[in-house]
């Protein structure tokens, strides 16, 4: 095979790998980003129990990501995001009945497992394995870039679809079928790989384990993770601000969510690039440093009034969030993390640092139906801010400890 060729698979790689790490979460988090007021209609929930179904997803999610990482290591990355996709669609076509509450519980914890025990870690590894040495940054920020420009595209036919219609059942049954059509493009194009599996698999297990808990920059980095997760998280109350705040109407605020998604590819492609031209411990500081900076910019009410300069300083806050977003799986090397123990890596820094799917959910919640309109989206903001600069202390620390950061 010729260096074109050996390219040209490369890409198709890497684009499938961008289309299933996206679309494996439209189900469970993308609809809520964008369509969260009709959501909480429709469902007829309140903020806080919709809390409750991410809180949920969260407690399995969490148990999955250590599970996730050794089998990552072990098994062919094709075959478990393929599996994961096509259960996950499974649930979508359940999700469009509109069923209670109770069901929709079941459901989330039912994502939990097959998005992260059976995808994350496979994703990251492939990815990891993508780059090389010299293109993490790259790499990742294509993923996370690319993954945000898959959502864009989805979240606008999703948002046409919904304005057309305004029928909600048909927007869950387009996600589900492109979740199981997703699935199908990874098994194609995807290589199966090789896995590690060598020796005394409980013995390797206990060694890799010990090994990588015995590098500090590994916990500095779940602290990372932390903080820029949940920051994510917290870009949910977006559209909602938008509906409850500055008066858009549902569809608009809807608008508001897609034009997120969209931002985010921009931002995250740029901030791989730089990435790899500069040190991406430094990228990832700047972007900690506007999140906090705009986070107190809306939490504390300096723009009251003026919608341009809010939307504009919702698209900085959002440009931080989406800067850290794309980088902080890039600096495993920097990490000292061996190539060999990618999977269980990510699953321990992911185990600690996802766990704001747990309590950000019911958090925000809270803060949103104790303090109705602007104070509790004003509250929502301040604690961004607080994470934004807890991320950013550690980021600082982790620079100090890192390895090779060119």
């Amino acid at each position: 095979m010729g260096s074109e060729d050996r390219e040209t698979g490369r890409s198709i790689t890497l684009i499938a790998l961008i289309i299933a790490g996206e679309a494996i979460f439209f189900l469970p988090f993308v609809l809520a980003r964008i369509f969260r007021p009709t959501l909480l209609a429709i469902f007829d929930i309140s903020n806080t129990e919709l809390g409750v179904w991410f809180s949920i997803y969260g407690i399995v999610a969490l148990i999955s990501y250590l599970f996730g990482g050794i089998i990552a290591d072990r098994f062919s990355a094709r075959k478990l995001m393929a599996l994961a996709m096509w259960l996950t669609s499974g649930g979508g076509f359940v999700m469009a009945t509109l069923p209670p509450s109770r069901v929709m519980i079941w459901l989330y914890a039912f994502w939990g497992f097959t998005t992260i025990c059976l995808f994350w870690a496979a994703m990251i590894r492939a990815t990891r394995e993508w780059g090389g040495s010299g293109f993490q940054g790259r790499a990742f920020g294509w993923l996370e870039g690319g993954r945000g420009g898959v959502a864009a595209l989805f979240g606008t036919f999703a948002f046409f679809l919904f304005s057309r219609f305004e029928d909600y059942q048909w927007v869950v049954v387009a996600t589900s079928t492109f979740t199981l059509l997703s699935g199908l493009i990874v098994w194609i194009f995807v290589p199966e790989g090789t896995p590690v599996s060598t020796g005394n698999q409980s013995v390797n297990v206990f060694k890799g384990f010990r090994r990588l808990l015995r590098i500090p920059a590994i916990w500095l980095l779940g602290v990372i993770i932390i903080c820029a997760y949940s920051g994510y998280k917290i870009t949910d109350d977006f559209s909602l601000f938008a509906h409850e705040v500055l008066g858009f109407t549902e569809v608009s605020a809807a608008g508001i969510g897609t034009a997120a998604l969209w931002l985010r590819a921009i931002v995250a492609i740029g901030a791989g690039y730089m990435a790899d031209r500069y040190k991406k411990v430094s990228v990832i500081s700047v972007s900690f440093g506007l999140t906090l900076v705009g986070g107190l910019v809306i939490g504390l009410d300096m723009v009251h009034g003026i919608t341009g300069l809010v939307l504009l300083n919702l698209s900085l806050t959002a440009a931080g969030i989406y800067g850290v977003r794309a980088l902080y799986f890039a600096v495993l090397k920097e990490a000292g993390i061996p190539g060999t123990l990618t999977g269980m890596a990510v699953g321990i820094v992911s185990f600690a640092g996802f766990t704001p799917d747990i309590f950000i959910g019911p958090w925000m919640g809270h803060l949103l139906d104790k303090n109705p309109g602007a104070p509790g989206h004003q509250n929502v903001f301040l604690l961004l801010s607080l994470f934004a600069f807890i991320g950013l202390v550690a980021n600082l620390f982790f620079r100090k400890l890192s390895k090779g950061d060119d």
